[in-house]
């Protein structure tokens, strides 16, 4: 069996990705029918961004949060719960596109409660893999739940766009509800006695102890040359390079011309950059920042492109290249996190990352919102792409003039710099 294979000996892993390979694209295709919902019903570019702005503003306020949850409570029960919530979320708002009597204001809603569930949701997940593979296997496993979720996201917004066009859209919410019971059935069969269980923080049972904990999680980064950078660059460039979900209806619509199939195949084209930069990474490419940077600028480089595209399959290869920077920055960053910071740190820690970069949505969609409403969506994508070859720029600047950072762009994986 190939090294990175082994990762599959783990049952409670392998019911996980299962799980997850249904679920995952029933989650892209929610997305990309919410941003379709929302130009059916207000064509409104602005309002894309302010549904942004709430599913990923409540991840800016309780992420870090959720990290002291990650780190204090039993984590697979944390899953089931924030799992069998996400459904019934989608299955409202299925129920109230079939009944034709969603408004935008039930969607805004909606996506706001998500946006609190993921806040915890996600925390708890990535601390969670560690426990299911142990360290060893890691990296491995990181590398397969980014192949899972980026082959999911070329499969989910193809379907969305074709299920839209033929049978309409509350379909997608509908599949998207049923698909979360396949997660809650793995996690449920799980065997607790094969966790590969660490050591938990202890409880806060005060407010002042649970600022002294966000505090150690913030003290633990600020301490860190190589993750603080990591972390900013990858919080940057989301601002600026990353609004697919308010621009790419924009973009499939009015540079395009085309329709929701148009839209499915955009994302699916960023779906296959980050599944072949996924694999890559489980095959056993090592984490390293000169990886990250060149993630970001491929980022920041096809986002500028994109203004100036009209042809299909040049916007089609321009997204792909996208995927491509995200998973060369995300996963980087997420391995780093996983293999140096302490077990008791590790939820916290990594809520700072998914805050930041989750967490940075509601700026970048207000910030795409609004420039695609006042100047048009080529001029939003030009402003977000150049804003972040600037963030790339200064990065490297500063990895020139750090010893400790420029360590961390070798060949080698990423290891404790303090």
């Amino acid at each position: 069996m190939p090294t990175s294979l082994r990762v599959f000996r783990h049952r409670n892993y392998r019911l996980f990705y299962l799980g997850q390979l249904i679920s995952l694209p029933g989650t892209w295709m929610q997305t990309v029918a919410q941003g379709w919902l929302v130009l059916e019903l207000t064509d409104d570019p602005f309002l894309l961004g302010i549904v942004g702005v709430a599913q990923f503003l409540p991840v800016m306020i309780l992420g870090l949060f959720g990290g002291i949850v990650a780190d204090t409570l039993p984590r697979r029960a944390g899953l089931l719960a924030t799992q069998v919530i996400s459904g019934l979320l989608a299955l409202i708002l299925g129920v109230l596109v079939l009944a034709d009597v969603v408004a935008v204001w039930h969607v805004i809603v909606l996506a706001f409660l998500l946006g609190c569930v993921n806040a915890f949701d996600m925390p708890i997940r990535q601390s969670f893999v560690l426990e299911m593979v142990g360290r060893d296997e890691i990296a491995a496993a990181i590398g397969y739940n980014s192949a899972l979720f980026n082959g999911a996201r070329v499969v989910g917004p193809a379907v969305a766009g074709l299920v839209i066009a033929a049978v309409g859209i509350e379909e997608c919410f509908l599949l998207n509800a049923a698909s979360y019971v396949a997660v809650i059935v793995g996690l449920l069969a799980m065997r607790a006695s094969e966790l590969h269980l660490r050591p938990r923080a202890e409880r806060p049972h005060s407010v002042r102890q649970v600022g002294d904990q966000l505090a150690e999680g913030l003290r633990y980064v600020r301490s860190e040359p190589v993750i603080l950078l990591a972390i900013c660059v990858v919080g940057v460039v989301a601002v600026f390079g990353l609004n697919n979900q308010v621009l790419l209806p924009l973009a499939a619509r009015d540079l395009l011309g085309g329709d929701a199939t148009t839209y499915g195949f955009l994302g699916a084209a960023v779906g296959l950059g980050s599944l072949v930069s996924s694999l890559a990474m489980a095959a056993g490419r090592p984490p390293t920042l000169r990886l990250l940077l060149a993630g970001g600028g491929a980022i920041g480089l096809a986002i500028t492109l994109m203004a100036l595209s009209r042809i299909l399959p040049l916007s089609l290869l321009l997204m792909a290249v996208v995927g491509w920077g995200l998973i060369a920055m995300a996963a980087t960053t997420n391995t780093i996190i996983q293999l140096t910071v302490p077990d008791a740190l590790r939820g916290r820690v990594m809520s700072v990352y998914l805050t930041v970069f989750a967490g940075s949505s509601p700026i970048g969609a207000l910030f795409a919102g609004a420039i695609a409403a006042t100047a048009g969506v080529a001029a939003a994508f030009a402003a977000g792409g150049l804003l972040a070859l600037v963030a790339i720029a200064v990065a490297l600047l500063l990895v020139r003039r750090s010893p400790r950072i420029a360590l961390a762009t070798g060949a080698g994986p990423v290891g404790r710099t303090g």
